[in-house]
C-alpha cells in the first residue's frame, strides 16, 4: 500500500534518480518533473501529497514555482520542501515566506530526507483528516441548524394557528348562542305578525265604521304604513340573521383544526373565510378609501390538503399585501388614492396537474435584493415590533413541504407584487 504520492522537481536527472529511488524503496509513489513549468502542469492534473522542489533551475526557479503553487487555491495546501545547495539564512527565510514547509540541503542524507518527508506526509494526512472531520461536522451542524429552523417555524405556525383558531372558533361559538335564539324568535315573530295583521284585517272587515278614537289613533301611528312595512322589517331581520349565520360558518371554516392526514377541501371557501377575517382591514378609514378586492375564481376541483394550514398561507400573504398598500399610500392624499385605488386581485385556475392561486397587489413592489430574501428565516422589511420575519417562511414551508407545491413571488419595483401558490392535485 502506497504511503503517499511525492513529486520530485529537479533539472538534474541524476538527482531525480537518486531521490526517487530512496523514496520508492520507502514505499512512496513517485512522479518527476525537470522544470518548474512541467511541475505546474503536472500538479494541476495529478496533485501529489508532497513536492520536493529544487531551488536553482533554468526557466522559472523553485522560488517562482512555489509562489505560483501557493497562489492557486487548488494547489496551495500541498506542502513544499525545497532541495538546495544554498545554506544562507536569507534564502531559507525567502523560501519560508513563499510558503515552503521545510528545507533539505544538498548533498542530502538519506535518513534525514526520509525523516523530513515522512513527517510532512503525516502532517498532510492529519490536516486532510481534520479538514474532512471539520467539513463533516459543519455539514452536520448545517443540517441541525436547518432542522431547528424548521422546528421553530412549525412551532410558531402551530402556536399561531392554534391561538387564532381558538379565538375565532370561540367567537363563532359565542355568536351561535344568541344567533340560535334570534333565528327561532324571528320565525315565531314572523308568524305572530302575520296572525296579528290578519286579525286586524278581520276587525276592519267586520267593523267598517270605527269610532273617532280608533280613527284618530290609526292616523297617529300611520297604521297603513305599519301594516305594509312590518312584514318587510321582519324579513330584513331574518336576512340579517342569515348573514350573521354565514359569517359564523366562515369563521368555523377558517378556524378548522387539521387532522393528521389531508382531507378534500374547497380552496375558495378558505380564501373567502380569510377575506372575511381581514375585512376590517380592507374597509375605508380616515387616511384612505376601501382597498378593493377583485376575485376571479376558476372552476377548481376539491384538493387533498390541510385546509387550516392553507388558510394561514392565505392570511399571511393577504395581510402582507394590505401592509404594503398602506405603506405605498404614504405621501398620497385621500383623493389621489381614490383616483388610483388600492387593489388586491385574487385569481384561481388549473394549470396542468396544479391548482394555482394568484394573489397580486398594485403596491410599491420590491427590489431584486429584497425579493431574493423574502422567504428567508427571520427576514423582514417592517419596522421593529411590526413583523417577525416568519410569515412567508412559514407559508413556503406549508406549501412546499406539507403539500408538495410551489410558492413563487414576482415583483417589479413601483408596479406591485404577485404571489402564486401552486398545489398538486390528483385527477
Amino acid at each position: 500500500m502506497s504511503k503517499g504520492v511525492i513529486l520530485v522537481v529537479d533539472d538534474t536527472v541524476a538527482n531525480l534518480e537518486v531521490v526517487s529511488q530512496v523514496l520508492e524503496d520507502a514505499g512512496f509513489d513517485i512522479a518527476t518533473a525537470i522544470s518548474g513549468d512541467r511541475a505546474l502542469k503536472l500538479v494541476n492534473t495529478h496533485p501529489p501529497d508532497l513536492i520536493l522542489l529544487d531551488v536553482q533551475m533554468p526557466g522559472i526557479d523553485g522560488f517562482s514555482t512555489c509562489q505560483q503553487l501557493k497562489a492557486n487555491p487548488q494547489t496551495a495546501s500541498i506542502p513544499v520542501i525545497f532541495m538546495t545547495a544554498l545554506s544562507d539564512t536569507e534564502s531559507k527565510i525567502k523560501g519560508f515566506d513563499l510558503g515552503a514547509v521545510d528545507y533539505i540541503t544538498k548533498p542530502f542524507q538519506e535518513k534525514e530526507l526520509l525523516a523530513r518527508v515522512k513527517t510532512h506526509i503525516q502532517l498532510r494526512q492529519w490536516n486532510q483528516n481534520l479538514e474532512n472531520q471539520i467539513a463533516e461536522r459543519t455539514h452536520e451542524l448545517q443540517i441541525t441548524l436547518e432542522q431547528l429552523k424548521q422546528s421553530q417555524l412549525q412551532l410558531v405556525q402551530s402556536e399561531k394557528m392554534s391561538s387564532l383558531g381558538n379565538l375565532v372558533a370561540g367567537v363563532a361559538h359565542e355568536i351561535n348562542n344568541p344567533l340560535g335564539f334570534l333565528n327561532g324568535s324571528l320565525v315565531n315573530t314572523h308568524e305572530f305578525v302575520h296572525d296579528l295583521l290578519a286579525h286586524l284585517r278581520c276587525y276592519q272587515q267586520e267593523y267598517k265604521q270605527p269610532n273617532s278614537k280608533i280613527i284618530h289613533h290609526a292616523k297617529k301611528i300611520d297604521l297603513e304604513y305599519i301594516c305594509d312595512d312590518l312584514p318587510k322589517i321582519v324579513h330584513s331581520m331574518q336576512a340579517a340573521v342569515q348573514r350573521i349565520q354565514k359569517i359564523s360558518d366562515s369563521l368555523r371554516v377558517f378556524s378548522r383544526n387539521d387532522t393528521e392526514s389531508q382531507v378534500l377541501a374547497d380552496l375558495h371557501e378558505g380564501i373567502d373565510s380569510t377575506l372575511l377575517i381581514l375585512k376590517y382591514r380592507l374597509q375605508a378609514n380616515q387616511s384612505r378609501p376601501e382597498i378593493q378586492v377583485i376575485t376571479d375564481y376558476g372552476d377548481l376541483p376539491y384538493i387533498e390538503c390541510f385546509p387550516g394550514q392553507l388558510n394561514q398561507v392565505f392570511i399571511n400573504i393577504l395581510a402582507n399585501a394590505i401592509d404594503v398598500l398602506d405603506e405605498s399610500n404614504t405621501g398620497r392624499s385621500f383623493a389621489e388614492i381614490k383616483e388610483n385605488p388600492n387593489i388586491i386581485t385574487i385569481k384561481t385556475f388549473v394549470d396542468n396537474q396544479y391548482v394555482k392561486i394568484s394573489i397580486a397587489d398594485n403596491g410599491k413592489g420590491m427590489s431584486d435584493e429584497v425579493k431574493q430574501k423574502i422567504f428567508d428565516h427571520l427576514f423582514t422589511t417592517k419596522p421593529i415590533g411590526k413583523g417577525t420575519g416568519l410569515g412567508l417562511a412559514i407559508a413556503r414551508q406549508i406549501v412546499e413541504e406539507s403539500h408538495g407545491g410551489k410558492l413563487s413571488c414576482y415583483s417589479v419595483l413601483g408596479k406591485g407584487t404577485e404571489f402564486i401558490i401552486a398545489l398538486p392535485f390528483a385527477t
